[in-house]
């Protein structure tokens, strides 16, 4: 038997930082990615994939900077199956109080021919030679067979072999193209452990990707056979379709721990905060009827369902809302509260300021929200720390002023002050409605000839006076950017999240991880 099935303990291993930031658009910076590994780590994951050093110099700083500042979560760091990736990837772990180096290399023949192009004695030779290379920096290194889901058998079990020889603690068994069902995955992963020796000497891991809608029903049936580690991100966050989902899979051990008899770390009230962080951070707005985040996850329309639900809540609820974060975000401060207070309940809810200057900024533009909202909540807190961090981000674009007309019968009408490197500008436009006109302005000052690929609107919490969360989408020359800002007036974090989307078309392109 595999020693992770003598215990009951299910390993969490987050990679919204690395595979959810693949997401079009997602593109954390160092400080948006230190404060969702804060909040990972809040939230008792016990390994947090920071990031894939080897991708660009900002990405290694990343991981570094997280490494430094998380303690109890495991650090990870991706690395291809080639020396400069690994040494990259150890250098970028070396101030964590628990460091990983997480090495893949492709195993089905697909992948092999077409993008290696190499032979398996080849791809073999190369996985121990990078797990040995791995060994150098850290005793905990994680090897993954990429494309587990077409690979032949025989030979997934000589690779699995060769690596547990040469020295990995952890094989993960990834479905990186969601190819597979759970039936298949399952029985899959049985036959790996079963055929594989030493097989009890190691953790087995798996990756699931949504592309047919079964991350979370692949990974959990993976787990029925035998993995004890689940890789997973928030929201279900990553490329194409997205991730195997932290919460749903969380909450599934949980709410039925008569079949999977297992435990995890998480901190299950954590989650909807989590949820809103990344949401926040990436752009990504959460569907009002997804699992355990989504606004309508509680949510009861149905008058049978309701009246079963007020005599006895078990007859329409498997969980309750306030297990997992829901009616968490009780009003906090108003416009009288102090510093203090504002620096006391930052610290509760998970935000660090680097810099008694960063606290002043965020605590100056908090009495003018809280002059314009009699009520705030921590979601609002969260939205005014992330606009303060997109703004001191700023090298380009900055809203200055501006003044929009729209009535009935007439068209909107937008006058804009930017300030362009600190320079003022001015400009004017009609548009389609306030915020065309809006955009149509900004664009009569800094003809970036980007497309507007998506338009979001979220609000922040309830109530008319809400801040709205705006999002678009740009795209230019390959790119693809999210722009956030918010506030309470919808046509204003319109405006700021056009500008903060412009000045983000204006930094280096990071690499993208996939690319070989």
């Amino acid at each position: 038997m595999n020693t992770a099935t003598k215990n009951n303990q299910l390993i969490i291993f987050d990679t919204t930082l690395r595979d959810g930031e693949q997401s079009p658009g997602a593109s954390m910076t160092k400080e948006e990615k230190i404060r969702i590994a804060r909040q990972l780590e809040k939230l008792g994951v016990n390994v947090i994939e920071a990031g894939f050093a080897a991708a660009s110099p900002g990405d290694f700083d990343a991981i570094h900077s997280i490494a430094e500042v998380i303690t109890n979560s495991t650090v990870c760091s991706l690395a291809r199956a080639n020396e400069n990736d690994i040494r990259r990837a150890g250098e970028a772990i070396k101030p964590a109080k628990k460091g990983r180096i997480h090495t893949f290399i492709a195993t089905s023949p697909i992948h092999m021919e077409n993008k290696l192009r190499m032979t398996p004695d080849q791809v073999l030779e190369r996985a121990v030679q990078a797990v040995k290379w791995a060994l150098e920096y850290t005793d905990d290194v994680e090897f993954s067979a990429e494309d587990a889901v077409r690979s032949d058998m025989d030979f997934l079990v000589r690779i699995y072999d060769a690596v547990i020889q040469a020295g990995a603690t952890t094989l993960n068994v990834p479905d990186t193209v969601g190819y597979s069902i759970p039936a298949h995955w399952g029985e899959r992963m049985k036959q790996l452990i079963e055929r594989v020796p030493n097989s009890d000497k190691v953790v087995w891991a798996t990756h699931c990707h949504n592309d047919l809608g079964m991350a979370v029903a692949n990974s959990l049936a993976a787990v029925m056979n035998g993995a004890r580690q689940v890789e997973c991100t928030i929201n279900g966050l990553g490329e194409r379709a997205g991730n195997a989902s932290l919460e749903e899979i969380v909450m599934s051990v949980k709410t039925r721990r008569d079949i999977f008899q297992l435990e995890t770390s998480i901190d299950t009230t954590q989650i909807v905060a989590t949820s809103k962080l990344v949401s926040s951070i990436t752009g990504y707005p959460v569907q009002p009827n997804k699992a355990i985040v989504g606004a309508n996850a509680f949510s009861h329309e149905s008058g049978i369902h309701q009246d079963g639900v007020l005599k006895h809540r078990e007859t329409y609820e498997i969980m309750r809302a306030e297990d997992v974060g829901w009616g968490a975000n009780k009003l906090t401060l108003g416009k009288l509260s102090g510093r203090n207070a504002f620096r006391t309940r930052l610290t509760e809810i998970g935000i660090t300021l680097d810099s008694e200057d960063a606290l002043n900024a965020a605590f100056a533009r908090f009495k003018t929200l809280a002059d314009k909202k009699s009520e705030i909540f921590d979601e609002d807190l969260q939205a005014l720390v992330s606009d303060e961090v997109l703004n001191e981000a700023t090298e380009n674009y900055k809203l200055a002023y501006l003044q929009v007309c729209s009535q009935t019968g007439e068209t909107p009408h937008a006058i804009i002050t930017i300030l362009d490197n600190g320079v003022e500008k001015r400009a004017e436009s009609d548009g389609g409605g306030p915020v065309d006109a809006s955009f149509k302005a900004i664009e009569n000052i800094v003809s970036s000839g980007t497309e507007l690929l998506l338009y979001s609107v979220n609000n922040i919490t309830s109530g008319t006076d809400a801040q709205g969360e705006v999002t678009v989408r740009l795209a230019k020359g390959g790119r693809i950017v999210n722009g956030q800002g918010a506030d309470t007036d919808i046509v204003i974090a319109s405006a700021k999240a056009y500008l903060n989307g412009l000045n983000k078309l204006h930094t280096k392109e990071r690499a993208h991880p996939q690319l070989v």
